[in-house]
């Protein structure tokens, strides 16, 4: 039974700065393409970054140059270091893994969810 637990959110103000980690238990985590996905109010989950197993990384267009994901394989453990939050970025981010993803940024998800880390962008 995977685990997965998101912790690092919190309340930041415009242009500033999180770290969101994402640990998982109880699978062979380095295996897996891993990728933060977030659900704002009333929207669908969103798949925002990924990470394969070889370190490729891609971003949906709109957190370019702004968010950056990274894993630790020995911890067991998905990054998303987000520099310069706008209000959009406001969502819970969650993480899960699988094993491939779409040109269209949608990577169907292994595990069941954790409970996501609530990120609010307000002044």
């Amino acid at each position: 039974q995977v685990q997965l637990v998101e912790s690092g959110g919190g309340l930041v103000q415009p242009g500033g700065s999180l770290r969101l980690s994402c640990a998982a238990s109880g699978t062979f985590f380095s295996r897996y393409v891993m990728g933060w996905y977030r659900q704002a109010p009333g929207k669908q989950r969103e798949l925002v970054a990924i990470i394969t197993s070889t370190y490729t990384i891609d971003y949906v267009d709109f957190v370019k140059g702004r968010f950056t994901i990274s894993r630790d394989n020995a911890k067991n453990t998905v990054y998303l270091q987000m520099n310069s939050v706008k209000p959009e970025d406001t969502a819970v981010y969650y993480c899960n893994g699988g094993t491939s993803y779409t040109t269209d940024y949608r990577m169907n998800p292994l595990w069941s969810w954790g409970q996501g880390t609530q990120v609010t962008v307000s002044s």
